[in-house]
């Protein structure tokens, strides 16, 4: 059994042998063990392990001492730092691991330990967009019919993903992880981790194209999902991708591809608009609540990853009507304007409309920028359009000419007016002279534009990369609404 009730996760003499480091304790011999993984002092438990890392602003090593203090029963280390007098590790009251690479050791760590539950079945996701949303989609249906443990919003990262990890226990049947990166060789070394039985692939599209390089290196970068299969494994590879010949070469194992005409189940698909969609799968309709086009393909590469897996139809359909938008992630939020008074023609109070958000604001891409100006165009909508829209992250030298792009593309759009946050969303304004652009670089000025403006009756977009924080914006301006929920 790998985990008793109040057992630790691992001890330290199998975590030392795990990523071939060193035990040293001032306290005598090192064989107890931790029950969680910090990467923060401030916020670990008692009984964790502290894995110290250098970062571009802050080393780690500092706040060894500070998480001892905590309670941290052990740290993970770097050799290299045991002798600075500054740091004072080896006169620390817990037990030192030390490594060579604390960030490796962190990652063969979740490695050996995820190798302890053999029955588990790993499932891996990545993509450029829609991973997280799959992810959550995935696991409602999965969850229908097996125990199920997946990484906690998007926990994806080159540490997340191994933290993710941890939280695996005997009970959990299916685990389900998405893989993000922003650099080379960073899905590789996930892959390790992992060794996903099933992986997925949502699209290939420009995100982190400037630490990346070109679209076709982040192609061959996203491809290395598979690194790990040995001839028995499942890809899972979007149908309607013009990559889908790149994608699936040199892959060792089973290859299945998924999109509308390649779900057999998958009958007539109704666009609601703001309401989701009406899906038939298996001959019945199930209310999917996510609206537009780019969350049905979504659910369906969701649905591909629980026929593999395999559940029933019902589970599937279930799962399709009990997914919830994640925060900033196409939810659609209704408040009235606070602070105002509205007045019909005869003098008497009226009772306005509410304004009406779409919050897919946690990221953007120029990918996922058309599909969030396409939808919001094509609904049919009584009242104004306002698309506030922030800069688009991590596009390097891509970045002018994408902005310019978008600027085009806003442009031509049915917005009545666009707003542009960000001194990089700068180059999209002044493409065009049919929809009146303002363009802020401040946050509190952007505030104030769009609480002057915003009417009962509109509709509103809130889309951008996560350094915007665009969520901000509508603070204050209307009731029912809350930046982070």
């Amino acid at each position: 059994m790998a985990n008793a009730p109040g057992a630790p996760l691992m001890t330290f003499h199998a975590l030392a042998q795990a990523v071939k480091g060193e035990c040293i304790s001032r306290s005598g011999p090192a064989d107890g063990g931790f029950d969680s993984v910090a990467l923060d002092s401030r916020s670990l438990r008692p009984g964790a392990l502290f894995v110290a890392l250098p970062g571009s602003t802050q080393d780690g090593h500092r706040y060894v001492e500070a998480a001892f203090k905590s309670g941290a029963a052990g740290a993970m280390v770097a050799r290299s730092q045991l002798e600075d007098p500054g740091l004072g590790l080896r006169k620390q009251p817990g037990v030192l691991v030390a490594v060579e690479d604390t960030l490796r050791g962190l990652q063969d760590a979740a490695r050996c330990y995820l190798d302890r539950f053999p029955h588990l079945l790993r499932i891996g996701i990545t993509g450029s967009s829609g991973k997280t949303t799959t992810k959550e989609i995935a696991a409602a249906m999965i969850g229908q019919e097996k125990q199920v443990v997946m990484n906690p919003g998007n926990l994806n990262s080159e540490t997340g993903l191994p933290l993710a990890v941890f939280a695996v226990r005997d009970c959990h049947e299916v685990g389900i992880f998405e893989m993000g990166m922003n650099r080379k060789g960073e899905i590789e070394e996930l892959a390790r981790v992992l060794k996903p039985q099933i992986a997925l692939i949502t699209n290939i599209g420009t995100a982190h194209i400037g630490k990346i390089g070109s679209r076709l290196a982040i192609l061959y970068e996203k491809r290395r999902i598979f690194s790990q299969f040995t001839g028995i494994e499942t890809a899972l590879l979007p149908r309607d991708n013009a990559d889908g010949e790149l994608l699936a070469q040199g892959i060792r194992g089973n290859i299945g591809f998924y999109g509308p005409d390649s779900l057999e189940e998958l009958g007539a698909i109704a666009e609601k608009g703001l309401d989701g969609t009406d899906i038939i799968w298996g001959g019945i309709s199930v209310s999917f609540g996510l609206p537009g086009r780019h969350n049905v393909k979504n659910a369906l590469a969701a649905a591909a990853i629980a026929k593999a897996v395999p559940v029933g139809p019902d589970a599937i359909r279930a799962g399709l009507g009990a997914v919830k938008p994640l925060f900033g992630r196409g939810e659609i939020i209704r408040g009235a304007l606070q602070g105002r008074r509205w007045y019909a023609k005869d003098g008497a109070p009226a009772s306005p409309q509410p304004v009406t958000v779409i919050r897919d604001c946690y990221n953007a891409n120029p990918e996922s920028m058309e599909e969030a100006l396409a939808f919001c165009d094509a609904l049919e909508w009584p009242g104004r359009r306002v698309y506030v829209i922030g800069a688009m992250g991590e596009l390097g030298p891509a970045s002018p000419g994408a902005h310019k792009k978008l600027g085009a593309a806003l442009a031509a759009s049915r917005a009545d007016r666009v707003f542009l946050y960000g001194p990089e969303a700068k180059s999209a304004a002044g493409q065009g002279r049919k929809v009146p652009f303002v363009y802020t670089d401040t946050m509190s000025d952007l505030s104030a534009e769009l609480g002057a403006y915003i009417r009962p009756g509109d509709l509103v977009l809130l889309k951008g990369s996560r350094g915007c924080a665009l969520e901000r914006a509508l603070e204050g301006i209307f009731l029912e609404y809350k930046a982070r929920e």
